[in-house]
């Protein structure tokens, strides 16, 4: 029951917010964004268009401003950054834990960044800088600087005694981290050995030494699949000698999570993970533009195909009624075939050992349900046009082109992946354009052979 009322809470407050901006009353606003959790917050600013939002964050405290930025997506936190100068960037940031506070510097122009830098205190500044150093999308730049570290020759009564005499601990903290001297890695100590063991044993006694750490250049959406596998709140990250540099937690694992599953379903589309629901026409529309020509150009090029057999269409009119019927089966078929190839290439499942296996098996698959649907197909044309010669031409068209399809929707992706070419973002397009270009030629020179 809590959970279903957790679901409801956002749209109950975003139904509020609606009445209390068409009724012009902004005391209520400003009550509601500065009571409401972080979180809760930017979900209602990034729920309406960015005019409102505006005026929005304009209602947000100063105090709250740091703690709700974080949340909101790189778009709408560029709108806001942009008309900040350096100072009022370094004020609201100034309590954000360093790789929070490094996604939003990379929103920023590198002068601004520089000046952000030169205000911290030096502590600071170098942890960030650490971060920067490593590129966005890696286990370096996930990561964060706040660990707690151990030696291996102290007791657990030692450990317990140092961990005292913290205020607090870094979130998700699920164990410390243990280094040499050098700080070099050496393994973790799972905070409940250090409650239930022996206080007078040492670290090295209880400690975990299979724990592989995550080297700093890794993917993020590698260090995603690490964390899925192995069911991680935390692991530690280190450089290419094997020091501690940080580490990443599992907050910052599911936002990589969600971004590439955001990146594989807009992709498709055109679009990109960051697309802003309520993005002005600007912006949206060249987006969307460049894709739709993209788009257009395949059209051509089916039309084309189908511009070949002008004569024959003339002949046989039925042909232009079951065109379409050939090119949507072998388009759809296709998408299940190339859906389930991308998902099995971001999940690292698909290698050269076990490809031709599911290539085959994906044959298989399009020619049982070629046979079958052709079969249905047939006979529906047949009674249709009273013609059984038409049932016979888009029974084989249907075959040809799902076979085709499956072989395309599982072959494309890799090819894709081998030229560097992100299959979520082309694959559709390439075999929309494949799918149609058969589809029509099987059928349509099939009924050019038969009626000719």
């Amino acid at each position: 029951m809590a959970q279903s009322s957790e679901k409801t809470l956002p749209q109950s407050h975003l139904e509020e917010l609606n009445a209390a901006l068409s009724s012009g009353e902004f005391l209520p606003i400003r009550r509601m964004l500065n009571s409401l959790p972080s979180a809760d917050a930017a979900h209602l600013i990034e729920s309406t268009p960015p005019k409102i939002r505006a005026v929005l964050w304009q209602l947000v405290d100063l105090d709250n401003e740091g703690d709700i930025i974080p949340y909101l997506s790189d778009e709408v936190q560029a709108q806001f950054l942009k008309d900040m100068d350096a100072e009022e960037v370094a004020a609201i940031t100034e309590r954000l834990e360093a790789d929070d506070l490094v996604d939003i510097l990379q929103q920023l122009p590198d002068r601004v960044i520089q000046e952000v830098l030169s205000s911290m205190d030096h502590q600071d500044r170098q942890r960030v800088e650490h971060i920067l150093a490593y590129a966005e999308d890696t286990a370096g730049g996930l990561m964060n600087t706040d660990t707690i570290t151990v030696r291996p020759n102290i007791t657990l009564d030692v450990a317990l005694r140092y961990l005292r005499r913290h205020e607090n601990l870094p979130e998700m903290t699920d164990h410390l981290i243990v280094v040499s001297r050098s700080d070099e890695y050496i393994g973790v100590l799972p905070l409940r050995r250090i409650l239930v063991s022996d206080p007078s044993v040492t670290v090295r006694e209880v400690m975990t030494t299979d724990f592989e750490a995550i080297p700093a250049t890794l993917a993020d959406t590698e260090v995603a699949k690490l964390f899925e596998r192995h069911d991680w709140v935390s692991a530690p990250v280190v450089d290419e000698a094997g020091r501690l540099v940080g580490r990443i937690t599992i907050d910052d694992v599911v936002d990589v999570i969600r971004e590439s599953a955001d990146h594989s379903l807009l992709s498709m589309a055109g679009l990109d993970e960051d697309e802003d629901t309520f993005a002005p026409v600007s912006k949206a529309a060249p987006r969307r533009a460049m894709w739709l020509g993209i788009n257009l150009i395949t059209a051509f090029i089916a039309s084309a195909v189908i511009n070949v057999f002008e004569g024959t269409i003339d002949k046989v009119v039925a042909l232009a009624v079951l065109m379409p019927i050939v090119a949507s089966m072998g388009g759809v078929a296709g998408t299940q075939t190339l859906t389930v190839v991308i998902r099995g290439m971001a999940l690292g499942q698909i290698s050269k050992n076990n490809s031709r296996w599911l290539v085959t098996r994906e044959l298989t698959v399009g020619a049982i349900n070629g046979v079958i649907w052709a079969i249905v197909v047939a006979v529906a044309a047949t009674l249709w046009f009273d013609d059984p010669q038409i049932g016979i031409i888009i029974a084989a068209a249907m075959v040809i082109n799902l076979i085709t399809a499956a072989l395309a929707g599982a072959l494309l992706p890799m090819i894709m992946q081998t030229l560097k070419i992100d299959p979520a973002l082309a694959g559709g397009v390439a075999l929309t354009t494949v799918t149609d270009v058969i589809g029509f030629m099987s059928f349509l020179g099939l009924a050019t052979y038969f009626y000719a």
